[in-house]
């Protein structure tokens, strides 16, 4: 967020110091470069479950060497936004009223400061944790507006924006509107780096927006994805990847599409009493959504001719899962040894 500061032009600064010492007015340029300086926004912790999620409000230092962090000294932070916006994002979230959620998304279509977007982002996210907001940013035509800033230039524009998507998406009514930026979303995941806010924030949503199966045949093709960023991931990410292979996995008619994905076959490296048992039983809950289903023999043959898919990967009769499994029968966390 750092690329998000306000620095006025050398010129400007000048005239502006010149102005105030022919004036003597030492008192005022305490006053113009003095305020509160806002607190470093909290990065929110992953949750057990999909939920809604609110967090501290956040601010922005000057970037390292700028001007504002070098002019005599003074201790400057970045310009606020205009006093009127400034006085909605210190409110608390759930007593925003609908004329400051409407001027709060007017602010994000104009503001040409990332730091800027950023901030009312995160006020928009904090207050789509309460129903009565999730309506009416829906009723005030915000969410494609949201949406738009999921290509923004600005990293944190779009982890933000992804983050006040997650809340939205906590409402049935405001999914119908979500699912058409899964594509982008998807995007998001195969283009970001690994591990990064980017890409938990991208699976967070897809885990709300996975929680019942009306909107599941839209990940259908991206099964593949998934397991690939599960072998490579850290835990935080492999434990929301598995949250929605796990949603995916529990419906009965996304079955056909998911064991014909392919499948890295280092995916049995995590069935393993070494992995983390956040992550192991997760992938356990997947295994056992896998092996409840029941293919015929002749679709079971043709999946076999298929090279590299899950279902030979993990449920062929020659799979390696088997004799990893009954290894796990003696793992000293017993929800795993049930599982």
């Amino acid at each position: 967020m750092g690329d998000g500061s306000v620095v006025p032009k050398i010129g400007n600064m000048k005239a502006l110091l010149g102005i105030i010492a022919g004036a003597g007015a030492s008192y005022g340029l305490y006053k113009l470069f003095s305020g509160q300086v806002f607190k470093k926004t909290k990065k929110i912790p992953p949750n057990e479950s999909p939920g809604v999620k609110s967090s501290q409000q956040g601010g922005i230092k000057p970037r390292p060497g700028s001007l504002l962090a070098k002019v005599s000294g003074l201790d400057v932070v970045c310009a606020r936004p205009d006093d009127a916006a400034s006085e909605i994002i210190h409110q608390s979230p759930n007593k925003l009223e609908l004329h400051h959620l409407k001027m709060l998304l007017s602010r994000l279509q104009t503001s040409e400061d990332p730091a800027d977007r950023s901030q009312f982002l995160l006020t928009l996210g904090n207050a789509a944790a309460f129903t009565v907001n999730q309506n009416q940013i829906r009723e005030l035509e915000g969410i494609p507006v949201i949406a738009g800033l999921l290509s923004d230039p600005a990293l944190e524009v779009r982890v933000q924006a992804l983050n006040a998507l997650n809340n939205l998406c906590m409402n049935i009514q405001n999914q119908e509107q979500i699912k058409l930026y899964v594509p982008q979303v998807l995007e998001l995941i195969e283009m970001s780096p690994v591990n990064s806010d980017l890409q938990l924030g991208a699976l967070r949503l897809l885990t709300n927006l996975s929680v019942t199966d009306k909107h599941q045949h839209l990940l259908k093709e991206s099964v593949t994805l998934l397991l690939s960023l599960l072998v490579v991931s850290n835990e935080r990410l492999q434990v929301q990847t598995l949250k929605v292979l796990v949603n995916l996995s529990s419906n009965p008619d996304m079955m056909d599409d998911i064991v014909q994905a392919q499948a890295p076959a280092s995916v049995l490296v995590l069935v393993d009493e070494r992995t983390s048992p956040a992550v192991l039983l997760r992938l356990l809950t997947f295994v056992g959504n896998l092996k409840a289903w029941r293919p015929s023999a002749q679709v079971a043959d043709e999946l076999r001719q298929k090279q590299d898919c899950l279902f030979r990967v993990m449920l062929d009769e020659t799979s390696q899962l088997h004799s990893k499994l009954v290894q796990l029968l003696s793992h000293p966390d017993r929800e795993i040894q049930a599982q």
